[in-house]
């Protein structure tokens, strides 16, 4: 018996919240995260925007959503969107 392949996406997901949807095919979101001081050890908050391949225009500012790595589609977008985990225009 072949034994079955399992496939596994070796793609970068990131979730975040959608910042800017002014461009044409393309939303910005905002991906928050967590550091610690290594010396104070004090929590503070880090962010970093993305632009993201939104072919249907579908997300709208305040949405979460998923985004997976893929090739570069511009020079500063490498990301497609997946699917809106939560909407805030409906």
């Amino acid at each position: 018996m072949p034994k079955e392949e399992t496939k596994t996406s070796h793609r970068r997901k990131i979730r975040g919240t959608v910042v800017s949807d002014k461009m044409d095919k393309t939303i910005v979101i905002k991906l928050v995260r967590f550091k610690r001081h290594p010396k104070y050890h004090k929590v503070y908050k880090v962010s970093k925007k993305f632009k993201i391949h939104d072919a249907k225009n579908e997300a709208k500012i305040g949405d979460e959503i998923i985004a997976e790595s893929c090739r570069p589609i511009s020079r500063d977008k490498y990301f497609n969107l997946i699917k809106i985990i939560k909407s805030n225009h409906d």
